[in-house]
């Protein structure tokens, strides 16, 4: 088997997390070889403007192994974000390049503000795309025919792929993973690198249980937190107040006044949220997602599910199915055209 090659840009002034994520992904995937071992999946590239060495936001100093002259056939290309982007040059110079190598590109995908040269080149006239949450206004303006979908963590279209970058580069790259893969891979290399769960490109980039913390910088601002990792337990009022070492009453009070909801709600709330995410893994039973965040039956878990989201859990799952369906149906048509064409 043949790695893939990655190719991730490197610039001055890049957000290191943009490129060290998908690296260390793409770098871990290994599978067993048919003779013993284990064989590479991708060969990471990265690949610099020049061939001078590239300091980072952060300090960090990355040497770029080619330069854009001498950069190999690439199967995917990734181009991270970054405040040197602003630097009208230098993203005239990304620009230029893209244009003269998508086109030989299987897939192509932004990080945070690697959006800008590409839809600068007019490459994403149309399309559907995401970008980091704090430049979805700017984007908006500049390029008004880009079809934007606020706050998702990623997006694909075709074979363009838009990122809200950070820490969702690594969620990218896994579903990228999958993609070439299957699950099990993306799974195994989830585990790997601690993550708490593979996330969906769908997803919001700012959890509900992020937003709530956000709001508190009490005593309470740990408690979704340790709600989120223990949903399959005893989270009453009364659990919950001795976690944060108040009496009943004051600590309902300060709850409501803080998070704007009710204790019970905001439990629940994060329950189905959770319920969402893990009705998406096919080999486990309706029952027993509900179970593994904490409702004593499956009627009670598929009356709130219904309650909260209008739909009810079995039609939920399909939904989701069926639009992993239809982008798996996309990708294999996509792949039978090329072989023809090479054939042809």
């Amino acid at each position: 088997m043949i790695p893939k090659t990655v190719g991730l840009i490197v610039f001055e002034q890049m957000m290191a997390a943009d490129l060290m994520g998908p690296a260390e992904t793409f770098s871990r995937s290994v599978i067993s070889s048919d003779h013993g071992g284990n064989r590479r999946c991708y060969q990471v590239v990265t690949i610099g403007v020049d061939t001078e060495d590239c300091v980072a936001e952060s300090g960090i100093i990355v040497r770029p192994q080619v330069d854009t002259q001498h950069a190999p056939q690439l199967d995917t290309l990734i181009l991270p974000g970054g405040n040197g982007l602003h630097d009208a040059r230098l993203s005239k110079k990304v620009e230029r390049w893209l244009s003269s190598r998508v086109h030989a590109t299987r897939r192509v995908a932004t990080l945070g503000s690697g959006i800008y040269p590409l839809a600068a080149a007019g490459l994403l006239d149309g399309r559907n795309v995401t970008t980091h949450w704090r430049l979805t206004k700017d984007v908006a303006m500049r390029f008004p025919k880009l079809r934007l979908t606020p706050n998702s963590l990623f997006v694909k279209d075709d074979r363009f792929y838009t990122c809200a970058g950070g820490a969702s580069a690594v969620d990218l790259a896994l579903a990228l993973i999958e993609e070439d893969y299957g699950p099990r891979l993306a799974l195994t290399i989830a585990r790997e690198l601690v993550l708490y769960f593979k996330r969906p490109g769908y997803q919001d980039q700012q959890s509900e249980a992020l937003q709530f913390q956000s709001k508190s910088v009490s005593r309470l601002s740990e408690l979704p937190t340790w709600i989120t990792s223990h949903l399959n337990e005893n989270l009453s009022v009364e659990v919950l107040a001795t976690k944060a070492c108040l009496c009943r009453r004051h600590f309902t009070r300060r709850f409501k006044m803080e998070f704007g909801t009710s204790p019970a709600d905001f439990v629940e709330r994060l329950r189905l949220d959770e319920a969402c995410r893990r009705l998406s893994i096919r080999d486990s039973s309706i029952e027993s997602v509900g179970e593994s965040i904490g409702f004593k039956s499956a009627d009670a878990f598929r009356r709130a599910f219904e309650r909260r989201l209008g739909v009810n859990p079995s039609n939920y799952r399909r939904r989701v199915e069926s639009n992993v369906k239809c982008v798996r149906n996309a990708a294999h048509r996509r792949h039978k055209l090329a072989g023809f064409s090479k054939a042809a």
